[in-house]
């Protein structure tokens, strides 16, 4: 009985490593992206369990079974633990002579209505840009607090949890609020100018969260758009928001590919932002991508702010007026591109609510 169950168990924990290899945008393959840390650890507690309850001989199969998981799931999120190179190189001058961006990034949850928690780390930490997700008109208006301490934004309050608004302490330039393929999810994209003239685009993101009774198209088209859009560019760019994926998925990493951008978590750690009020069920969800021209100063999950997600906060400097190519990270392929082109075209011609519009009334 023993074996059997051990068996079960060691099936379910490679199947579960396996079943987010399969290239399927659909809610029911994709949400096993998130919880691979959760998952190793699970394979890891079978596998002790294995070695002392059965004899070696009955062990080998199920004790197989449970390394090929673990493997399977360290090949996707050892990039995000210290042992891993570091794809942005820390940055090793004084901030105070460099031209730095601070950015704050935050999903409020929109029925929160504990407004000071934020607040407060909004003054803190005191962004030169802060991003702000899911808010609504009672959120814009609580936010006008700190308002005086930047000199622009770019707003787009909504009732359907994908409201956004953006402050800055830096005019923004060229600034607009986009529906990239969907007529309900906005986008911000604007540029910021830095020294010698040098502007950054700047473009945030909040794409549908994936539920296993849907498909994932919606939230991978336009992470994907996005990803086409800045590729080749000379300028530097930066893209943050609440993607609704973790950073070592499929689609987060052709969209690494398709952008040329970099990820700053690789040898730095998971920082995971969801869910705030679970430590057992977290993952990364709140991104930020940049181009080659910076570095890290420093990057913090802030603290709980009565939102499932934690606040995310950003400093990086500006060290090369271009991109390094030696800094960039693997090319799309044909695949990679095909893909993405293929996800946008399926997108574009659907006319649909996002999912999740509702999950926040009342």
């Amino acid at each position: 009985m023993t074996y059997w169950l051990i068996l079960f168990l060691a099936a379910l924990c490679l199947l579960a490593a396996l079943i987010p290899v399969f290239p399927i945008s659909h809610g029911l393959v994709r949400i096993f992206d998130f919880p691979r840390t959760q998952l190793l650890s699970l394979t890891l507690a079978v596998a002790v369990a294995t070695l002392l309850l059965l004899p070696l001989s009955g062990a080998a199969l199920p004790f197989a079974m449970l390394l090929s998981a673990m493997v399977i799931q360290l090949v996707h999120i050892a990039r995000f633990t210290p042992a891993w190179p570091r794809s942005v190189k820390t940055f090793g001058g004084d901030p105070s002579d460099a031209q730095t961006l601070k950015l704050l990034v935050s999903n409020v949850k929109q029925s929160n209505r504990d407004y000071d928690r934020l607040i407060r780390e909004i003054r803190n930490y005191d962004p030169d840009l802060a991003l702000f997700m899911e808010v609504d008109n009672d959120w814009l208006d609580a936010l006008r607090t700190v308002e005086s301490q930047f000199i622009d934004s770019l707003e787009c309050p909504l009732d359907n949890s994908y409201g956004m608004a953006l402050f800055s302490k830096i005019k923004l330039q060229e600034k607009s609020v986009r529906f990239l393929l969907n007529e309900r999810i906005p986008s911000f994209d604007c540029s910021i100018a830095l020294l010698d003239d040098k502007n950054c685009r700047l473009i945030t993101v909040h794409p549908e969260p994936p539920v296993p009774t849907d498909d994932t198209i919606g939230r991978d088209a336009e992470i994907s758009l996005v990803g086409l859009e800045v590729r080749d560019s000379e300028n530097p760019i930066i893209v943050t928001g609440d993607l609704n994926d973790v950073a070592w998925s499929r689609t987060t990493r052709r969209f690494l590919r398709l952008s040329g951008l970099l990820d700053p978590r690789e040898g730095r750690g998971q920082f995971n932002s969801f869910d705030a009020r679970w430590f057992f069920l977290r993952w990364p969800l709140d991104h930020i991508f940049h181009s080659s021209h910076f570095q890290m100063v420093r990057m913090k999950r802030l603290a709980f702010v009565g939102s499932d997600h934690f606040p995310m906060f950003y400093e990086l400097a500006l060290v090369r007026r271009n991109a390094d190519p030696d800094a960039c990270g693997e090319d799309a392929t044909l695949d990679d591109i095909e893909e993405a082109r293929d996800l946008i075209h399926t997108e574009k011609k659907r006319d649909r609510k996002p999912i999740g519009e509702d999950w926040e009334d009342g």
